[in-house]
């Protein structure tokens, strides 16, 4: 029979090899990730190159069905990543910490214009557990073995799932700050945007791996000469769709030097136009191939009157494999950002403070508020050839109250009808109902790792005056002059890296006829978003000090720099009235990202 010294000895042998492997893989860590696209959709067959400190090769691989990836058996170091996918901008990062005995998690978003990777979160490695929770408290319970687990310094023996409860909540923190200012605002078949703001964004891990986002806006209307503030919470998680709260305001005060319907109803002081939206979100993943993104925008506005929109969308992903990707997509109401074409949205927090600062498509008529409504029906596919991507497209368009911008000289047209442009100098005018469909297909080509080229060419329904002039000064006259007529449009875009400098490039050139004005369907199915004009973005990171935990970055946009789309209008009196959608701006920033 054994005695207490056996006992002891034996236990000693039977956990010996247990902490030697599990020492060696504390003495190691693992680098995950996950790569999806900006609609959050799994992108497999990307190649993720991994590269030490000194920017040396050490190995690659390539993400499975659910878009994941791993590198295991890391020695504790910073390392680099680089993401390469045909068709979108490679995902570059450094400086990614590998702990001993833990693992770094990546969230990684490959777009067509800029792709970005986050660290999510840093967690004990499943590895670094050898040995199971049962056999720690089995050998913890016995008085004999308590005094050997007292000998092993280097056996951790809590449950690993406490010591990751106790750290999940603000565990990672990441943060964007942004000034921006130009000579007008965006604007866009979403809504318009001020010209001049500070915005910021601070996200952070909660109640596990759960992700709670605050973001903020102050701008400044330089055309109304207010303020424009706006504020966003969103909420995600692995097993729950995602909720988001908005709150908007904006002091409307004045048009062609008067204030703005100061005899409106005895309303005398500057009108408020506030909004509040309640959106939530979540995907299925119906079979190993069929993807559902589902979700509904809930939005009350106030200015004069008192609107509720419900907004729902949808989109069914179907991979048909070698053969190509099917989608189908709806929505009605406010264009769903969510689903929309990288071209509009930039991903991760730069997206989010995109669609916070835009405003509805509001204008006025007769002196009541209308809230542009858009209900979209689009079916896509896209097929990957290699370096080569072959997409198309067709779509069905009903909208309401559509909301125009025009540049009206003083007294050309009734203030009734006239409402400011937050995000010009020019004014929303309301065009009425009308009805519109199109097609489009593009063909786009990688070069290297850094460099991409596509162009595209379709027909869709677009505004076009009756007769051979249109009379404005009566609202009314300048609905009924105009109708939707199918035209043809052509396009071509470049994106690149420069390498030695950092600098990333969009360009982008729509063609559309003369005597007409582009629709406004917001692309859903498609990489390319085909926008008015010439389009350029620029942005150019910049040295950082060591001491500093962030990194700053400045951006250069410009919008339909050739002034496309504007349609001359001659008013009763001999003066010129422009009607566009998308105007021409010129916008620039300083974001610190950390």
């Amino acid at each position: 029979m054994l005695d207490k010294a056996g006992i002891a000895f034996l236990a000693v042998m039977a956990v010996a090899p247990v902490a030697a492997v599990g020492a060696e893989y504390r003495l190691l860590g693992a680098l995950k990730g996950e790569v999806r696209n900006p609609a959050g959709t799994a992108q497999m067959g990307a190649v993720v190159s991994l590269y030490n400190r000194y920017e040396r090769f050490i190995q690659k691989t390539l993400t499975d069905a659910s878009g994941r990836f791993e590198f295991k058996s890391l020695a504790p170091d910073q390392y680099a990543v680089r993401v390469n996918l045909s068709t979108y901008i490679p995902a570059n990062r450094t400086n990614i910490p590998v702990k001993a005995g833990m693992e770094s998690y990546l969230s990684i978003e490959l777009a067509t214009i800029f792709s970005s990777i986050e660290l999510v979160y840093t967690a004990p490695s499943a590895a670094a557990s050898v040995m199971t929770d049962e056999w720690k408290w089995v050998l913890r319970s016995s008085g004999v073995t308590r005094p050997v687990l007292r000998a092993l310094p280097g056996l951790d023996v809590h449950l690993p799932g406490a010591a990751r409860s106790r750290n999940s909540n603000f565990e990672l923190t990441r943060g964007l700050m942004r000034l921006s200012a130009g000579s007008e605002g965006a604007a866009s078949a979403l809504g318009p945007e001020p010209d001049l703001g500070t915005a910021f964004a601070l996200a952070t891990t909660v109640f596990g791996g759960n992700e709670l986002r605050v973001l903020g806006n102050l701008g400044y209307a330089s055309s109304l000469g207010t303020p424009v503030t706006a504020f966003r919470t969103s909420y995600s998680g692995a097993s729950s769709p995602d909720l988001e709260l908005t709150v908007r305001q904006v002091a409307m005060r004045h048009i062609a030097g008067q204030r703005l319907l100061g005899g409106y109803g005895g309303m005398g002081h500057s009108p408020l136009l506030r909004t509040m939206s309640a959106k939530v979100m979540d995907r299925q993943q119906i079979t190993g191939e069929v993807t559902l993104e589902y979700g509904a925008l809930l939005e009350s506005v106030a200015f004069l009157d008192r609107m509720t929109i419900f907004s729902p969308f949808a989109r069914l992903s179907t991979n048909l494999g070698v053969a190509g990707v099917f989608e189908m997509a709806y929505s009605t109401g406010a264009p769903p950002l969510d689903l929309l074409s990288p071209a509009a949205s930039e991903g991760t927090l730069q997206s989010d403070m995109v669609g916070l600062a835009m405003f509805p498509r509001i204008s006025l008529r007769g002196g009541h508020a209308r809230v542009q409504r858009t209900e979209s029906y689009e079916a896509g596919y896209r097929r990957l050839m290699g370096p080569w991507t072959l997409s198309a497209a067709a779509y069905h368009d009903r909208i309401r109250d559509a909301a125009f911008t025009v540049a009206s000289p003083a007294g050309a047209l009734s203030p009734m009808d006239l409402l400011p442009d937050i995000a010009s100098n020019s004014s929303i005018f309301n065009l009425g109902n009308y009805q519109s469909d199109g097609v489009m297909s593009s063909v786009s080509r990688a070069f290297g790792d850094d460099w991409s080229a596509g162009i595209g060419f379709g027909w869709s329904g677009m505004l076009a005056p009756n007769a051979a002039e249109a009379t404005g000064g009566d609202p009314a006259a300048m609905r009924s002059h105009f109708s939707v007529a199918r035209r043809v449009w052509g396009s071509a875009r470049l994106t690149g890296l420069f390498r030695k400098t950092g600098t990333r490039i969009a360009a982008n050139y729509t063609w559309t006829p003369d005597g007409v004005v582009p629709s406004t369907h917001a692309w859903m199915t498609q990489r390319i978003g085909p926008q008015s004009g010439l389009n350029f973005q620029v942005r150019q990171p910049l040295p950082s000090s060591g001491f500093m935990p962030g990194r700053f970055e400045m951006t250069a946009e410009v919008r339909n720099l050739l002034a496309a789309g504007y349609m001359p209008i001659p008013a009763r009196d001999g003066r010129t009235i422009y009607l566009v959608q998308f105007p021409r701006s010129l916008r620039g920033g300083f974001s610190f990202i950390f």
